[in-house]
């Protein structure tokens, strides 16, 4: 499982950095690293987080399909605004997402952390949607979940994945500054 998984992290790394740039080969490389990772995951019995890459996979044809069009001039995605009271609805979404996804995996499954790992599962996928409308809030809240994960997978023993996700936070970083920088420049150009 080793090796698989520092396949899945490698492409996941590569995903996430051309995810930060806003380019497009982001999300067929996002794609290889969600297949590899649901393998890993549901050896792990980490199942919300094999449902997470599921879901993941649905996300990112539809993030694909989003970006495609909204490409600026120089072939990169356009950043856009998310509203307070629209981001409050999702984040409200994410709460009541944990607490369904968490009493399922605790009562039904066998899983090894059903609370903590339905909480990032659901607000992974919030981060995932607000990526896929191209909101620069989605990296802020990467940065948490993904603080939160390392915990996690070290915890696990899955200690390539908490070094992956230490370079996730690391690659949030960059690509928050980066659509704060793109976003900064489209609304000096539109002023």
């Amino acid at each position: 499982m080793a090796w698989t998984e520092l396949v899945g992290a490698l492409l996941s790394i590569w995903a996430v950095w051309l995810t930060a740039r806003r380019h497009m080969l982001c999300w067929p490389i996002g794609m290889l690293s969600v297949l590899v990772y649901g393998g890993i995951f549901l050896q792990a019995r980490l199942y919300s987080d094999a449902l997470l890459q599921g879901a993941f996979a649905a996300f990112i044809a539809y993030g694909w399909i989003r970006w495609m069009r909204n490409l600026a001039s120089d072939g990169r995605v356009r950043v856009a605004p998310l509203a307070r009271r629209r981001a409050a609805i999702h984040l409200l979404i994410g709460v009541c997402g944990a607490v369904l996804l968490g009493s399922v995996m605790h009562r039904y499954t066998n899983a090894s952390l059903p609370w903590l790992d339905a909480v990032l599962t659901a607000f992974s996928l919030v981060a995932q949607y607000w990526q896929d409308r191209r909101h620069t809030a989605a990296w802020w809240l990467w940065i948490v979940v993904d603080v939160v994960y390392i915990g996690e997978y070290i915890y696990k023993d899955l200690r390539i994945t908490a070094v992956l996700y230490a370079v996730f936070v690391a690659l949030a970083v960059m690509g928050l500054r980066a659509w704060q920088q793109a976003a900064r420049h489209s609304a000096a150009a539109s002023a």
